[in-house]
């Protein structure tokens, strides 16, 4: 039996490009939103506008706008998860989540700080609830959510990535690496969810050891599929962007009894 308390590997903690290559193996299929044009209107008030054609999409909101590629991927018929890698503003991407049925949507936007600061993680996260101008909306506003706390999961991105994540608090969940190059590497982060839909969570985290932020949206009904993305400083100290997803095994949920996790 190995001993990986004495693996020399344990001492050599990964890169962001070291372990999310490959990550994306099991993602969902792209699809094209040629032709696509939604007009948000967030919760804070404020605006955003996206155009799409066949390979990028015109936008303008939170105090800019610009023309940049996209990444969308139909998650269920009726919701869609696209991001903006952006080109035009260095160290940044917008993540946006619509449901064409209820027309809620949700929009996060990533930001690589220009100074690490010690006990900050270094990629930091803003979050909108929006709706889609031009009907009313209806269901659930999406929002805060403590549904995953207690939750173990099980994440299979590729033949070789297979991660475990535990959901401890509204602020913070566990993960380990089983296989892959970062085995027997684990931490517990910052993160935040969101309940998007039935069965539907967007889930954040950002490291605190290095340079990464993730936003994924977790299918927790009948698909058990996930799909996100990365932005985070590769081993050069270049800002990345990285697509990711995979499929979820439940392991089991932990209730607590009497006091409840913050």
């Amino acid at each position: 039996m190995t001993d990986l308390s004495t693996d020399p590997a344990l001492d050599e903690w990964r890169t962001y490009d070291e372990f999310a290559a490959g990550i994306d193996t099991y993602r969902l299929p792209s699809t094209g939103l040629a032709g696509t044009a939604i007009h948000l209107t967030l919760d804070d008030g404020g605006r955003l506008a996206l155009r799409f054609d066949e390979d990028a999409v015109t936008w303008e909101g939170l105090g800019s706008s610009g023309r940049d590629p996209y990444d969308a991927v139909r998650v269920r018929d009726d919701v869609v998860f696209v991001n903006i890698p952006f080109e035009s503003r260095e160290r940044e991407a917008l993540t946006v989540v619509f449901s064409s049925t209820t027309r809620r949507a949700t929009v996060v936007r990533s930001r690589i700080a220009a100074e690490a600061v010690d006990g900050t993680p270094q990629v930091g996260q803003d979050f909108w609830a929006a709706t889609i101008d031009g009907a009313p909306a209806s269901g659930e506003v999406p929002g805060p959510s403590r549904d995953l706390i207690g939750k173990r999961n099980v994440y299979r991105y590729s033949p070789h990535h297979l991660y475990e994540h535990v959901y401890v608090s509204s602020q913070r969940y566990a993960w380990q690496c089983l296989e892959g190059v970062q085995r027997g590497h684990g931490d517990m982060d910052l993160s935040t969810v969101w309940k998007f839909a039935d069965g539907l969570y967007l889930f954040c985290f950002r490291e605190f050891r290095i340079a990464v932020a993730s936003v994924w949206l977790h299918d927790l009904g009948y698909q058990l599929q996930t799909t996100g993305i990365f932005l985070g400083l590769n081993g050069d100290g270049e800002s990345e962007h990285s697509r990711a997803g995979g499929r979820i095994y439940p392991l089991g949920t932990v209730a607590y009894p009497d006091v409840q996790p913050v």
